[in-house]
């Protein structure tokens, strides 16, 4: 039976990652330690505009998506991820992975959308 878990992740960090490939290979692990499987990515470019500097990437999974926008400017840096799958996933197994951006800052929510939206935690 399908699931439909969405994961919206804001974590302000000390050192927020700035090299794309840093970032598409943190995609990588994470999506590996939930268990998912890519189908293609995952891409990501390096935005020069000023006020919105920062790595942007996405992944395409066999459940959906795992997308992440870094902002790199600010002190503390900013990373916006978001998970999106129809298999269930630990929560906890993704924020892990923030900590090596040495997080001052991490707010998220857990949403069922199965049928409506439902915060679950």
């Amino acid at each position: 039976m399908l699931k439909h878990k969405h994961l919206v992740v804001r974590c302000e960090c000390e050192l927020p990652p700035v090299a794309p490939r840093t970032v598409t290979e943190w995609v990588k692990t994470v999506i590996e330690s939930i268990g998912m499987k890519i189908m293609m990515g995952p891409y990501a470019a390096y935005c020069h505009t000023e006020g919105n500097r920062g790595v942007t990437c996405t992944a395409i999974i066999e459940t959906s998506h795992v997308a992440v926008h870094v902002w790199d400017e600010a002190s503390p840096g900013l990373i916006q991820l978001d998970v999106y799958s129809c298999s269930d996933f630990a929560v906890e197994d993704v924020l892990a992975h923030l900590q090596q951006f040495d997080p001052v800052l991490i707010d998220y929510k857990f949403l069922d959308r199965d049928s409506g939206v439902t915060v679950v935690s």
